[in-house]
């Protein structure tokens, strides 16, 4: 049975300022319409006879995950939780472990859970060939048909062909010179790793067992020690974080003998930079891909992102603006791989603006601030249906909720009434106190916030049904 496997712990750093550590790329609806992460799930509905659907998360992210796959009506699945990033051989040798215990004979299919992919057709004819492959113990690779020569990516080399449309992996390389890249395109024997892969599981673990032993024991060593919590499987901190961090292909795929390539012509995009992202938009006349409320005059071939206002472009070619309500983007598409390099920079000098976007998820809604400054923050807050949250106090915060939608159930300093729209009450600093919604509709609040601290770590919880 073919088990699915979709990582999604990275953090989506060449899409900041969008793509932010608590809400990265792959959970964010980049089209308007689902996330890349829903969008595989939706692709996975098309293969047959499938298996646990098994989610490797960061546990920050934990809440997304959950509701994401509750929108899309996944029923049979798991969500894994890692304590540590560890790169992909020791997520994919865990999913590998939770799939052997479930079903000896399980294939398991390793997905990234932000790529793009638009001819579904191709990749479940793709898809198929891997599983015959995995099924006569090959290690299976899918390899892109590369449509340019690109320098970002590594490249496989295919050998002598395999049954199932397939190949042996000859040689691997690592991102070339556009010189090189040119070469390989032209010589139509090396496509583009993709990341994506098929392994017969038992076989997999049985390859690390050779060829990563160290790692393969400490993944042993957490999987015993995983622990159930509410619905979702906790890995343990301690046993996981002495894995070295290594990536599927250089810890296995090429050493192995038994590595092979299924080529993949889908459409396929790894969502990986803003230039991506105009690659596989729809253009006007003038090459020119924009979002929200732009206005233009004499601009072409550029990508402009507007999020919170109107942006504005006069006389611009070849250039990616990107807009959020706390930070814009302005640079060159030539140079947008350097995006990473500036967050990396960010992260150091002003780390809100990569970890945190004014539009914040949690699992019972989520808010957006709206205003703030030395003394005073303002939100606006949204409770799902059937949410709640914590039984809580501040130490150096009041709060005035003002309720603009539905009716919430409040509880503060042990008395318990109904606030509905219009209404507002007062929350004293060290006030116990909880907000539920207990009804079919959302409740939409505007909460202004006054004391000397304001941080998210002023919360002392007594209770929370989302084990927190």
């Amino acid at each position: 049975m073919l088990h699915p496997v979709i990582l999604a712990g990275g953090v989506g750093a060449r899409l900041w300022p969008l793509s932010r550590a608590a809400m990265p790329k792959q959970f964010i609806e980049l089209d308007g319409s689902k996330s890349p992460f829903q969008e595989t799930l939706l692709r996975l509905g098309c293969l047959p006879g499938l298996g646990t659907i098994r989610v490797m998360g960061n546990s920050e992210h934990r809440f997304l995950i959950a509701e994401q796959l509750r929108q899309q009506e996944v029923e049979c699945s798991e969500i894994l939780l890692e304590p540590v990033g560890r790169n992909t051989a020791p997520a994919v040798t865990m999913a590998a472990l939770a799939a052997v215990a479930e079903d000896k004979d399980a294939q398991i299919l390793v997905l990234a859970a932000d790529h793009k992919i638009t001819n579904v057709p191709a990749f479940e004819q793709a898809v198929a060939a891997a599983i015959e492959l995995s099924s006569e113990k090959f290690m299976v690779m899918f390899g892109i048909v590369p449509g340019r020569p690109e320098t970002g990516y590594g490249y496989l080399k295919k050998g002598s062909p395999l049954s199932a449309k397939g190949f042996r992996v000859e040689k691997f390389v690592e991102k070339p010179d556009v010189d090189t890249a040119s070469a390989y395109i032209n010589s139509g024997q090396y496509y583009w790793n993709s990341g994506m892969f098929l392994f017969p599981a038992v076989e997999l673990l049985q390859e690390m067992e050779i060829y990563a032993p160290d790692l393969l024991h400490q993944c042993r060593l957490a999987f015993d020690r995983i622990a159930p919590d509410l619905d979702f499987l906790r890995i343990p901190d301690t046993e996981f974080a002495a894995c070295r961090s290594e990536s599927i292909d250089y810890a296995l795929m090429e050493k192995t003998s038994r590595a092979a390539m299924v080529p993949l012509d889908a459409g396929w995009n790894d969502l990986g930079s803003w230039q991506s992202l105009w690659d596989i938009s729809q253009k006007d006349d003038f090459g020119n891909v924009v979002a929200g409320q732009v206005e233009m005059i004499d601009t072409r071939q550029s990508y402009i992102h507007a999020a919170s206002r109107t942006v504005a472009a006069i006389g611009l070619e070849n250039v990616t603006i990107v807009e959020t309500d706390d930070a814009v983007l302005v640079a060159s598409s030539d140079e947008l791989q350097r995006v990473k390099q500036l967050f990396e920079r960010l992260q150091e000098r002003t780390p809100q603006l990569t970890e945190t976007a004014s539009l914040v998820h949690r699992p019972w809604g989520s808010y957006r601030t709206l205003a703030s400054d030395h003394g005073f923050q303002v939100k606006h807050i949204t409770v799902l249906p059937t949410g709640a949250l914590s039984l809580q106090r501040h130490v150096h915060r009041s709060e005035h909720w003002t309720v603009i939608k539905g009716a919430g159930e409040i509880h503060c300093a042990g008395k318990d009434f109904v606030l509905h729209a219009n209404q507002s009450t007062y929350i004293p600093k060290g006030a116990v106190h909880r907000l539920r919604n207990p009804g079919s509709e959302t409740v939409e609040l505007i909460e202004v916030q006054l004391g000397d601290y304001l941080g998210e770590d002023d919360i002392e919880r007594f209770d929370d049904v989302y084990g927190r």
